[in-house]
């Protein structure tokens, strides 16, 4: 049996982040989204295969924050190896690398975190084990705090297609629980309103999870930024009656022409909006852009358990041995999209252009740093 994480119930008012490391500890600290609205409670973990489970079982989720995660469960391994050379540590930390990478395959920035950790210790020759171990966890906390400012930086620039008095579709969770803090798609939102304009938010619920109803909300009444809940199959009639103008979402991946892979039932509703000449946009850092990928049917989509659809609220809705397919993303084409918004500007059509150029600008910044 692999090890779980400690849970710590602490005040809805706690001034905490979706995902930290405690140096006191030497633990990861995250807040449990499972439990949310109802109940407020924080998951420790020290192992990184109880991390990994953390993230397909969704305690954490969100493309941004599972790649923090991920680059926290490297520091995690790296503290739990018995290495004596750098080199043995590597190949510890490799192997903790497929673990955490098939916790959820769809989500790139889990891959890529990963995979910047190790592409930062791989070329170390001299130390210790331990400067080794502090370097991991130097560079997770690093990707956590770059994280942070990516979405203030892609906030500022969504926020300039936000009309004052707008009435914004927003799909899923991209919100302070989708990242480290701040959000994605929400940051826009949150970005429009630090700059005193008026909004109002469509939020759908976002079967089966419930991501919208349970998280999106959760977020939106706590910063009383004006929402209405929804279900799912509303959103085309707010469109048509012209109740909506502009659609907003993030992504888990987008391929190098643009197509954007999220959460199941954005497909339907971006072509929704083309039909009624609504503007659609994902919002993504530059680290959710695979460049490998020429188009979204490359994109591995992620199928997960029977009960998320024939179950409502732990309540079995369907009957004993119905059969369920449950996909947890879709792939909309970019022709349905107006831009893909990152911390690197707004890309438009085409996107295979603009996003490589985009994804050239971040990487050289980071170098920089």
């Amino acid at each position: 049996m692999l090890p779980v994480g400690k849970i710590h119930r602490v005040s809805e008012e706690a001034p905490v982040r979706t995902i930290w490391w405690d140096a006191a500890s030497n633990s990861v600290k995250m807040i449990d989204q499972r439990k949310l609205p109802l109940t407020f409670e924080v998951a420790e973990y020290d192992d990184y295969r109880a991390l990994a489970e953390a993230i397909t079982a969704m305690v954490i989720r969100g493309a941004p924050a599972i790649g923090a995660a991920g680059a926290f469960g490297l520091a995690l391994a790296a503290r739990q190896s018995r290495a004596r050379t750098p080199q043995g540590l590597i190949a510890d930390l490799e192997a903790a690398k497929t673990v955490l990478d098939a916790a959820r395959p769809t989500a790139v920035n889990l891959a890529w975190a990963t995979e910047r950790v190790l592409r930062r210790v791989r070329s170390t020759v001299h130390g210790t084990v331990r400067e080794v171990a502090d370097m991991v966890l130097a560079e997770a906390e690093r990707i956590a705090e770059e994280d942070v400012a990516i979405n203030r930086r892609m906030g500022a620039y969504g926020a300039a297609i936000i009309p004052d008095g707008a009435n914004i579709l927003h799909h899923c969770n991209t919100g302070s629980l989708a990242t480290v803090d701040y959000g994605t798609a929400l940051g826009v939102v949150r970005a429009a309103v630090e700059q005193g304009k008026k909004v109002h938010v469509w939020v759908d619920e976002t079967r089966p999870r419930l991501q919208g109803a349970r998280l999106t909300a959760w977020e939106l009444m706590r910063e009383s930024i004006p929402m209405t809940l929804i279900a799912d199959n509303a959103a085309g009639h707010l469109m048509r009656t012209g109740r909506v103008d502009v659609v907003l979402f993030g992504a888990d991946r987008v391929a190098a022409n643009g197509d954007v892979a999220n959460k199941i039932g954005t497909y339907k509703l971006a072509v929704c909006a083309k039909e009624n000449g609504i503007p659609c946009y994902s919002v993504v850092p530059t680290s959710t852009i695979d460049l490998s990928l020429p188009h979204g049917d490359a994109i591995p989509i992620e199928e997960r358990g029977w009960e998320e659809v024939a179950c409502f609220g732990g309540v079995q809705v369907a009957p004993d041995g119905v059969a369920v397919y449950n996909p947890a993303f879709d792939v909309t084409p970019h022709r349905y999209l107006t831009g893909i918004i990152t911390e690197e500007g707004i890309c438009y059509p085409p996107f295979a252009e603009s996003l490589r150029q985009a994804k050239e600008r971040a990487e050289a910044r980071i170098k920089e740093v």
